[in-house]
């Protein structure tokens, strides 16, 4: 009898084997829950198992072919086995099926920077900081396009931005804060942390979480997690 509460766990912990195991267990139990393949497809990227992971991303676009988040979830699968082609349309359907979503800009410009499609990139995270100009994740990544295309001036604007939206505080001005303010004000930018992370989820609630992804820029560090190579962040600048 699979536990999928526990499989969430072990997945938490970094312990993908005992993960699919239990979850393996869940969806032999309930063939039909279209989300328990969601998590597993998750664990399976996690283990590199990536054929297994679009294997399951094939049953539930094809269970629900208009889902944008199970379209991008499986671009990011085709990305990952160097299927690139197929991964922009996918990141592209997903975007017209969902063309009021900024986050649909923001993803498909994280996979345009990865391939090295850069100008791309910095024209998607624009259009999603035009339709959501609080989004800091946007005008950081943006900046870091903008370095390696080699738009210095344009790059620490987007910083700027993106430092003032977190509430970052340069070094002169954090020496005149409290040791309690200048903790919650770290020189380097870092991915907004989903709520709840640490307590207990039910499986509605998990998934509850999921489905956020691609769609909140509270829960924006799913997509880096999946991809596995982590968010990479600027350097500690001071203004």
């Amino acid at each position: 009898m699979g536990n999928f509460d526990l499989s969430v766990g072990y997945f938490k912990e970094g312990k993908f084997d005992l993960a699919l195991k239990e979850i393996n267990a869940c969806i032999k139990e309930d063939k039909k829950n279209a989300e328990l393949y969601f998590f597993r497809a998750r664990v399976h990227s996690r283990l590199g198992n990536f054929e297994l992971s679009l294997e399951d991303f094939d049953y539930l676009t094809q269970l629900e072919p208009f889902n944008p988040s199970f379209i991008s979830d499986r671009a990011v699968v085709l990305h990952l086995l160097k299927r690139n082609e197929e991964a922009a349309t996918e990141f592209d359907r997903a975007l017209n099926l969902e063309p009021s979503n900024p986050y649909r800009y923001s993803s498909r410009a994280y996979f345009r920077d990865r391939i090295g499609d850069f100008q791309g990139a910095i024209d998607d995270y624009t259009k999603a900081i035009e339709m959501d100009p609080e989004d800091a994740v946007s005008y950081n990544n943006r900046g870091l396009v903008e370095e390696k295309m080699g738009y210095m001036s344009r790059a620490k604007k987007s910083f700027e931005i993106a430092d003032d939206l977190v509430g970052y505080k340069s070094s002169q001005q954090t020496k005149a804060k409290s040791a309690d303010t200048s903790e919650k004000n770290k020189a380097t930018f870092s991915m907004p942390k989903q709520e709840n992370a640490a307590s207990k989820l039910s499986l509605d609630g998990y998934f509850n979480v999921f489905k956020k992804i691609f769609t909140d820029k509270s829960t924006w560090s799913e997509f880096v997690d999946f991809i596995g190579s982590g968010f990479k962040t600027k350097t500690p600048r001071d203004s």
